[in-house]
């Protein structure tokens, strides 16, 4: 059994690769002792999500706390922009997501916009975003990816992938493309348990991994694998764990040189079937090279947990030496690439892109009693479970926006079967603008329209998920997503704007 104290102690060059290794998250908006302690010890990278974030000056100030123990800490970030926000998590994001990037098809719109968040990522001090999302998506019920998805076009995603690379990169912030070998054509969220892809190697091939080549040809810094099965593959290993996926695949047939980011080790397809500390040994050596932990776990403790068991395991021999020097001496390349590429402030901003790709991406379908909205309406949001990913603090919809423009506009949230009528009844003589998030996944929803729609046939249905179901409203609205600018740019829709 490893001796804890005298590893804590110890110095060498095996524990300081082994710390080298992870990506620990933290809580509290400042950086505690003990993460400050390891980053002197050897600890090389750290993720921030959004309970780290209060203001941009307050996340500056952080990493610049960081970076006073180490110099050329990564500092990582989940920031895709859209629903998946941590920058901007009390108020909804200033950039729309994937899908409606992929719904205006302009891959130097997409550019430009990944060059503005990456911009705003450097100003604070972030190098490394877990961004962008090459998952094709395949399955519409998929319920992890949706509008994280630039669409279920292979070559459409390709192309915004790569064009979103090489946008965020240019304001000298790393890309980590995700979730290899793809994340889009499943029904399971890895969150809760291990999604399982069935398809032949050629569908693989000629779908799923293509926007992952398109990626490494843009020159993706990184890449993040996923907790999914894929048997055509490997069919005992989930992906972060397979070294055909992650070696013989990524690696050896792809070329790819750059980091191999674990997606979080404590999701359940990973802790509930391997545990957290031989799932991290499994990944290293399959290839993996960082170890993202700190979603759910994030103290010192889960960090001295895993540095142990990455030293065990190569004291006995189930993970060479040699493979976590690799992959800790990648994690430093990347350190270095960062350290040289941090530019910020030295590009012109463009405060403005995102809402103007927020309205190129808006689809109005109009219905025969479709009318202008003259005066107060009543918002009915019929709110589904958010993702994990997503997350249910950030704020979503079109009513704070609608109330800014229609003074008098009530608003209320509803959900499982008596959702329509009590909308309805919410409502009084207003108008209703019902707002939804993917209806073709929530039956619920879809006969809270019918009871709407049936009583009130001039009411205004805004979808803020993927939209699926035919369109039916007086207007349709379509925003591709849920970020706080496709909520703006919904609401300029229904009052004509």
């Amino acid at each position: 059994m490893t001796n804890r104290s005298t590893l804590t102690r110890g110095t060498d060059t095996l524990t300081r690769d082994a710390l080298t290794v992870l990506q620990p998250g933290f809580t509290g908006t400042s950086a505690p002792d003990w993460l400050l302690r390891r980053l002197g010890e050897g600890l090389a990278s750290v993720g921030l999500f959004g309970r780290n974030i209060a203001t941009p000056e307050q996340l500056a100030a952080l990493t610049a706390q960081l970076r006073a123990e180490r110099d050329d800490v990564l500092v990582a970030i989940d920031e895709e922009g859209g629903d998946v926000t941590r920058l901007e998590v009390r108020t909804g994001s200033s950039f729309p997501g994937n899908h409606a990037l992929g719904a205006v098809d302009d891959a130097e719109l997409t550019r430009g916009v990944a060059r503005e968040l990456g911009r705003r990522l450097a100003e604070c001090g972030v190098n490394l975003n877990w961004a962008p999302s090459a998952d094709v998506n395949a399955n519409p019920d998929n319920p992890v990816i949706g509008v994280r998805s630039f669409g279920a076009d292979t070559a459409l995603v390709a192309r915004h992938t790569a064009a979103y690379v090489e946008g965020l990169q240019s304001a000298g912030v790393a890309a980590c493309t995700k979730h290899f070998p793809g994340h889009g054509d499943t029904a399971v969220d890895s969150h809760h348990d291990v999604p399982r892809i069935d398809v032949d190697l050629e569908t693989l091939r000629g779908r799923d991994l293509a926007p992952f080549r398109a990626a490494i040809a843009a020159g993706s810094r990184a890449v993040m694998s996923a907790h999914i099965l894929v048997p055509a593959l490997d069919p005992e290993f989930p992906a972060t764990l397979s070294r055909r996926i992650l070696t013989g695949l990524l690696r050896e047939e792809f070329g790819y040189q750059g980091l191999i980011v674990t997606d979080g080790m404590e999701m359940k397809a990973i802790s509930a079937t391997y545990g957290i500390e031989r799932g991290s040994v499994l990944a290293i050596a399959a290839g993996a090279d960082a170890i993202c932990v700190g979603g759910g776990l994030a103290d010192d403790d889960t960090v001295l947990r895993l540095r142990d068991a990455l030293v065990a395991a190569v004291r006995s021999g189930d993970l060479p030496e040699e493979r976590l020097a690799d992959a800790a001496a990648r994690v430093r390349a990347l350190s270095k690439w960062a350290t040289v590429s941090a530019r910020p402030g030295t590009q012109g901003s463009d405060p403005e892109v995102g809402l103007d790709a927020a309205r190129r991406a808006i689809t109005v379908t109009r219905g025969e009693q479709a009318a202008p909205v003259s005066g107060p309406v009543h918002v009915a949001a019929f709110t589904p479970v958010a993702n994990i990913a997503v997350g249910d603090e950030t704020p979503w919809g079109v009513a704070a926006e609608l109330a800014r423009l229609l003074p008098g506009t009530t608003t209320g949230s509803y959900t499982g079967a008596d959702a329509g009528r009590e909308a309805l009844a919410a409502a009084g003589e207003r108008r209703v603008v019902a707002v939804v998030r993917d209806e073709h996944r929530h039956p619920w929803m879809a006969r809270a329209l019918d009871d709407l729609l049936a009583a009130r046939p001039d009411t205004v249905v805004v979808e803020m998920g993927v939209p699926q179901a035919p369109p039916r409203g007086a207007p349709h609205i379509a925003t591709h997503g849920a970020a706080r600018v496709c909520g703006v740019a919904a609401a300029e829709a229904i009052v004509g704007a």
